[in-house]
């Protein structure tokens, strides 16, 4: 529980915690609009440069669990301060990283170190606020900590363009700076030693679980799926991995996860749309950066400014979401959300080679705005209904639900980008004759059929249009998948206390 002074510090301690989460945030969008750029630099395949965002998000999911019972191992405090510490060191390391294995490293270690911030930050505000207003804390914080996927995208373009994809990674240092100072000035001391406990066979079968199941993910394009033996074998380790934690949860004394939580309908349900909303959220976003620099011509600053109406969309909606939630409650606002990024993810179904920018800014701006309206109402449903005793292991399950969902979408969306764009590619290719002459008078003088630069030139138009195929294909899966949340609705319980009016400044 909060102390006196934690409570009495509550807004400054707040702040602090914002700059932690945005740090977190700030990061992973800078790397998504850097990554063509750092993968030229360390000479990556485009299926291995999503080891730079799957390594830090995978950390963060393996990692996650361990954060309760540390903070309660070590005290809060010297947790968070020793979180923040380490991924901004983490951050240095990412900078000067010559080879894709070292910033793979360093980003693993970025996770590892990071891993605590977003849990450990909404269960101290779940203790220094009143309950009954966290619908109003939580859509404040989250508005602050959305600033990262705004301001991200320009800010790595900029950096990216006028210095290196380095400096993506240094501008950590003076944020990391700022929280580690506001934490250590403000929040109380915490001696710790309170920990339960430690279930080593529940956290080990969950390690081998997450880890093998994303290894397939990211291993399988490369090595065919299940033709290949590394790919059974991943798979059986994480399906064992996931059998033993499953028996071990549900017949240990001292389970590494409180059974409870599982017997709770309303957080079991928002976990589960957590972990969707993740993989739909993180995946968009780690495509559309490859589709305007890679088919579309961009630069790295003009994706990134393309890239930014999104979060100023969720930026609105966080705005918007206390009264909305006041008004029509949390299931309505999440109903509306869910509508919202339909229309959206509709829209992207619908992107060309011969488009302008403006298709993708007002799709992004939809887009944010519904994803925007989804996050407070499930955090406001989540704990609803769940013992209090169960906040800080609730608010880790849920963190890492989202953040395994972000790791298995990239993965996922990216294995299929490739696959479909192979077999579209194909498809085109099997209807062009070069010995028909209407193809022939069609085609541009540089794309001569009777020279070998022509057909490689015509080659690289089939497959950049085989690839905007297979992004259509892929957004059009990522809205059946939107559509598919609306059932899980139906298990949500509404809060039976009315939510109050917005959090004055006086506090």
């Amino acid at each position: 529980m909060a102390s006196a002074q934690d409570i009495q510090n509550r807004i400054p301690i707040t702040g602090a915690m914002i700059l932690a989460t945005l740090m977190n945030t700030l990061d992973s969008t800078i790397a998504n609009v850097a990554l063509p750029h750092i993968q030229g630099s360390v000479s990556a395949a485009q299926d291995q440069i999503t080891w730079v965002l799957t390594s830090y998000i995978i950390a963060t999911a393996i990692m996650t669990p361990l954060s309760g019972w540390l903070s309660q191992k070590f005290g809060r405090k010297r947790m968070f301060l020793l979180s923040i510490a380490g991924f901004t060191a983490a951050s240095m390391l990412c900078g000067i990283a010559t080879s894709l294995p070292e910033i793979v490293i360093f980003r693993l270690l970025q996770g590892i170190a990071g891993a605590s911030m977003m849990p450990m930050s909404q269960n101290i505000m779940l203790d220094i606020f009143p309950m009954e207003r966290l619908p109003q804390v939580m859509a404040i914080w989250s508005a602050a900590v959305i600033l990262g996927p705004i301001v991200g995208p320009a800010l790595g373009g900029w950096l990216t363009e006028n210095y290196s994809w380095r400096w993506c990674f240094y501008i950590n240092v003076p944020i990391g700076a700022l929280a580690f100072a506001g934490l250590w000035i403000f929040m109380d001391h915490d001696d710790g030693g309170r920990q339960r406990k430690f279930d080593f066979l529940g956290f080990g079968a969950l390690v081998l679980f997450v880890g093998a199941f994303q290894l397939m993910m990211d291993r399988g394009p490369s090595q065919d799926w299940f033709q290949s033996k590394e790919i059974w074998v991943e798979a059986a380790a994480g399906a064992a991995g996931l059998w033993v934690f499953v028996v071990q949860t549900a017949t240990s004394d001292a389970p590494f996860f409180h059974r409870d939580l599982a017997r709770d309908a309303n957080f079991v349900g928002t976990t589960i749309f957590g972990f969707f909303v993740g993989a739909l959220l993180f995946s968009i976003t780690a495509l559309l950066p490859s589709l305007m620099q890679n088919l579309l011509g961009y630069s790295v600053l003009e994706s990134g400014l393309a890239s930014m109406p999104r979060g100023l969309g969720s930026f609105c909606a966080f705005i918007c979401v206390p009264f909305l939630l006041r008004r029509f409650g949390p299931r309505k606002v999440l109903v509306v959300g869910l509508l919202v990024s339909l229309v959206a993810i509709s829209m992207m179904t619908q992107f060309d080679l011969s488009m302008t920018s403006q298709p993708i800014m007002v799709a992004g701006v939809i887009q944010g705005f519904g994803v925007g309206l989804l996050f407070s109402p499930l955090t406001s449903l989540a704990y609803v209904t769940l013992n209090p005793v169960h906040r800080t292991e609730g608010t880790i399950v849920s963190t890492m639900a989202r953040s395994l969902g972000s790791s298995v979408g990239i993965s996922m969306m990216q294995a299929l980008l490739i696959r479909h764009g192979a077999v579209a590619h194909e498809a085109l290719t099997r209807n062009i004759q070069p010995g028909d002459p209407v193809l022939a008078w069609s085609l541009p003088p540089f794309m001569n059929l009777n020279t070998a630069s022509g057909l490689q030139i015509l080659d690289g138009e089939i497959s950049r249009q085989g690839s905007m195929i297979s992004y259509d294909w892929v957004f059009g899966l990522i809205w059946i998948i939107t559509l598919g949340l609306f059932p899980l609705l139906l298990i949500l319980r509404p809060p039976s206390a009315p939510v109050v009016g917005p959090i004055e400044a006086s506090e």
